[in-house]
């Protein structure tokens, strides 16, 4: 081993590195992205105001314009919301500033894989407890690991990457009311399931919510999120944010994607979701797959056929899904993306085929 490899931590040599696969193809699901670009409407505008100010100035130090907008949007107030540079630079500040060595760090897995990944970095412990066998969050499970293992702090994505169950507001509560740390609730696909754990921020100081603009804001060409909680504990995370961290494009772009979002985006939500519905009834009919009911604009499906076999047939007919099968507990189950109706109806196509070979 070389002799610098030691001056690294031993637990992030022992870390696989986050990755994606470097396949394309032109059906294109495997990413959780919005099936529809981002409306011309929007883009023309935010062009508009990009082109009429000063590419050789800064941004602003602290994205004021879209912080107001943002607490209009979320009704929640400015000084308690913090912008990043994707949802993932937000998660990696909190956990700045509130891991190191001799903490601890709670998670339901299977789950996004950063998580654990930048708390190894830091030096936390992780510990995790499985979902249960229907993939949905085991709460007694949970509310016995908070007491038992007293963690420093909580996240839970909800809608959860990569199985698509929720946890509900009373066991929200339940869970908030259990935890001496901070509970972090990672909503980067609410806007799909119609609810947000936002509307309890206000009786819980404990609480972070977390969003992206990169899902069905349709914007994650711009990486763009933010992060809502108690005003006292946004001045703390933001310690941990680099200045100026967020372009003037996709500052842009994200108030005025905030500003038209009722008029063009929140239609397609709705058909992301009808689709997402549709998508699941006709996956039930096709024999070796069991699909699992999602909250989220994606579902994980089980197999009978090797889920690596099923993403390499797929991929011979440009389509591309992800494998999740090396996840905890989804040996079985591949992940799939709800496209526009004509990339759905090509994936059932393609996926009878394939269970009829």
């Amino acid at each position: 081993m070389l002799l610098s490899l030691s001056k690294i931590k031993a637990g992030v040599r022992e870390l696989r590195p986050y990755s994606l696969s470097v396949d394309r193809a032109t059906v294109k699901i495997n990413q959780n992205e919005n099936p529809y670009d981002l409306p011309n409407t929007i883009k023309a505008e935010v062009i508009r105001r990009i082109s009429a100010r000063t590419w050789s100035r800064y941004p602003e130090f602290v994205p004021s314009g879209l912080l107001k907008r943002l607490s209009e949007f979320s009704a929640w107030p400015a000084q308690g919301i913090l912008a990043g540079n994707g949802s993932n630079e937000l998660i990696q500040a909190l956990l700045m500033v509130t891991l190191g060595e001799g903490k601890t760090v709670l998670i339901c897995e299977p789950t996004f894989a950063l998580y654990r990944q930048i708390s190894v970095v830091l030096g936390a412990e992780v510990k995790s407890i499985p979902l249960n066998y229907q993939l949905q969050f085991d709460l007694p499970e949970l509310l016995e690991k908070v007491r038992e293992a007293r963690p420093d702090v909580t996240i839970i994505c909800s809608p959860n990457n990569p199985t698509g169950c929720v946890i509900e507001d009373e066991q929200l509560v339940k869970l908030l009311g259990e935890s001496s740390g901070l509970v972090v609730i990672d909503e980067a696909y609410h806007e799909f399931a119609g609810h947000s754990a936002a509307t309890l921020l206000n009786d819980f100081t404990n609480l972070v919510v977390l969003r992206t603009f990169s899902k069905a804001m349709a914007l994650a060409g711009a990486r763009v999120g933010y992060l809502m909680t108690a005003p006292e504990l946004a001045r703390e995370i933001a310690k941990a944010v680099l200045p100026y961290n967020i372009n003037v494009f996709s500052q842009t772009a994200a108030e005025v994607a905030l500003e038209m979002y009722d008029s063009e985006l929140r239609p397609l939500i709705g058909n992301i979701v009808a689709e997402r519905e549709r998508l699941f009834a006709e996956l039930q009919k096709i024999s070796g797959l069991t699909p699992v009911a999602s909250h989220a604009n994606f579902m994980v499906v089980r197999s009978r056929i090797n889920p690596k076999r099923v993403f390499e047939e797929l991929l011979e007919r440009d389509i591309l899904i992800r494998d999740v099968s090396s996840y905890p507990m989804l040996q079985d189950y591949f992940r799939v993306t709800v496209g526009t109706p004509v990339e759905n109806d090509l994936l059932i196509k393609a996926l009878r085929e394939i269970s009829n070979c």
